[in-house]
Order: C-alpha cells, then structure tokens, then sequence
C-alpha cells in the first residue's frame, strides 16, 4: 500500500524526502555495501538534493544514477545533471567516478543504449530485499532488470513521472525495457532519454515529491486507479511513498 505523507510546506517536504533519502541509503549499504540512488529533476527534488548535501555524512558506497534527462549537453540549462550537480554532487563532493550520467548529446536512441548497458554493468539484478521497505512485497524469482534502491521523482500537472508522459508508447515498452528513447516530449525539448516503467516498478522504492496547489490534481490521480492516462498510476504502489505538502495533498480517504 502507498505511504502518504504530508507537510505544511515545501521546505517542511523536503526535509522529510532528504531524511528518507538518507535512510534508504543507509539501510542499501547496511544489506549491500552499496546503494543506488536515481535522481530527478523538479523543484521539490531541487531542495531536497540541497539538503542531502548539508546533512548527508558519507556519500561513500552511493552511486547516483538519474530517472531522465533531456537530450542537451551537462551544462545546458535544461540539463537535470545540471541541477543535480550545482546542488548535490559538488556540494556533497560525491566521487565523479560514481556518478553515472545520461548522456543526452548522444540522442535519444544511442543515449538510451548507452545507459542501459551501464545499468547492467554496475546495477546487480538480485531479488528485491523486502526489509528494504515496510511493505515491500518479496519476489518469486531473480529479477531480469537492474534493481536501483531508491528512485526520487517529481510529478508533472498532466501526471507524467521521469520522461513517460500520458498516453506514451514509452508506457508499453514492456517488463524487459531498460532505459528508452523518447523522441516527442509533449514539453520541451522533445527529445529525451528516460528509464522504463519497469525499471521505476522494479526499484526497492520510490519517492514520489510535489510541493504547490499546481500539482493537487496529478497526486489525486496518480493515488486513484491505475490508467496510462497519468503514469504516475502505474507505479509499484506497494514500493511507493509519495512526499507532498498541503497544498497539493489529495483528498481525504483517497489514499
């Protein structure tokens, strides 16, 4: 079942997606001696990213992976490495050679590839540890895909998660899809690379962020019955905790 949490605010939201950043982390090194972290961008995500910098004590054993990235260069204002990099892996002087970036001027198609053998270098593809969260569900046999620990994601007003929007044949990319190429992104720029639903469903947890009355109806959609109308839906709901303040809290009972 889906955790609900919610805060007075943004600041108050972040705090606690940083807090359980950290945790996931701690526990991934604890079982595994490494922990896998995907990032998103996002403003939520933004200043929870600043706070793991601040208070996070060893980034030692974390490899930083990200859930998508438009198809520019690392310092183009668009880039979520960017983001990712002024406000986390500088400050927190996160080891370069554990930060695993897409490289989005390869292009959709050759970054995709690229990334996917990547994950399958480094990312084992061990079952799930249930302990790995309070409601996870064990899984009956190995699982083929790279298992990420924690997957931090923003929520777009249309309910898009990473870069699979409403409606994407990306969404049928099947259980075997890794990473893909996304060639026409209902928002600028159109071309992107994005991990598959799959892999968002096969990680040990995600976080789902919003801040801001914008994003009320996504997190009530994304909270109500599964439909590739909002992808947010198609999340793993029993590895899923979604981080919202008031303003963009569902209504009661909907959780």
């Amino acid at each position: 079942m889906t955790r609900l949490t919610t805060f007075a605010d943004r600041e108050a939201t972040a705090v606690r997606a940083s807090i359980e950043i950290a945790r996931a982390l701690e526990l991934a090194r604890e079982q595994r001696g490494v922990a896998h972290l995907a990032l998103s961008g996002g403003h939520t995500p933004e200043r929870t990213y600043e706070l793991l910098a601040e208070t996070f004590a060893s980034w030692e054993g974390v490899e930083i992976w990200f859930a998508d990235e438009r198809c520019v260069g690392p310092e183009d204002e668009e880039s979520n490495y960017r983001m990712a990099a002024e406000k986390l892996l500088r400050p927190a002087k996160i080891d370069p050679a554990r930060i695993h970036r897409m490289i989005g001027e390869l292009g959709p198609e050759e970054g995709a590839r690229g990334y996917a053998d990547e994950l399958r270098a480094h990312v084992s593809l061990e079952d799930r540890d249930p302990s790995s969260s309070p409601t996870a569900a064990p899984t009956a046999s190995p699982s083929s895909l790279p298992v990420l620990d924690v997957i931090a994601l923003g929520i777009g007003p249309d309910g898009h998660v990473a870069s699979l929007f409403p409606g994407a044949p990306t969404l049928d990319a099947g259980e075997q899809a890794i990473c893909l190429g996304v060639h026409d992104s209902p928002k600028p720029p159109p071309e992107r690379i994005t991990l598959s639903l799959a892999m968002l469903r096969n990680a040990r947890r995600c976080l789902l962020l919003a801040s801001g009355a914008g994003k009320a109806d996504a997190i009530a959609a994304a909270l109500a019955e599964p439909t590739h109308h909002v992808p947010a839906s198609l999340l793993e709901r029993d590895r899923l905790t979604v981080i919202v303040d008031d303003a963009a809290s569902p209504p009661p009972g909907l959780a």
